[in-house]
């Protein structure tokens, strides 16, 4: 066929990346998978993510949301993985500056000074 216009076809690298402490984030950014998923799953478009995160390439987007579609079970696990150590993190925090009482400690401690 004259004109014949031959198109390669070869696989696309998702792109995530895992970082240092395991937080998967949108390679070439700090946006997390987390953040990606939770616009979509509220309903914005990828055009919309791309939109209030700059450093998101559009096709990235689409990239992580198919990602997201084909894997689902996966990164569901991962993000309840995720939710469950910010609660541990938070009840840690908690325990160490209690934050009942903290106005009434924090004016004590101005009258003393």
């Amino acid at each position: 066929m004259e004109g014949t216009v031959s198109l390669t076809v070869e696989p696309e690298v998702v792109p995530l990346a895992t970082d240092a402490d395991g937080v998967v984030r949108v390679r070439g950014s700090r946006v997390t998978l987390d953040t990606v998923v939770a616009a979509f799953k509220d309903g914005a478009t990828a055009e919309t993510i791309a939109q209030q995160y700059p450093s998101l390439d559009l096709a990235d987007v689409y990239a992580v949301i198919a990602y997201y579609l084909r894997h689902r079970v996966e990164v569901e696990a991962y993000l309840a993985q995720r939710t469950a150590y910010a609660a541990e993190v938070r009840q840690a925090n908690e325990q160490r500056a209690n934050p009942v009482g903290i106005r009434e400690r924090l004016l004590a401690r101005r009258k003393r000074q």
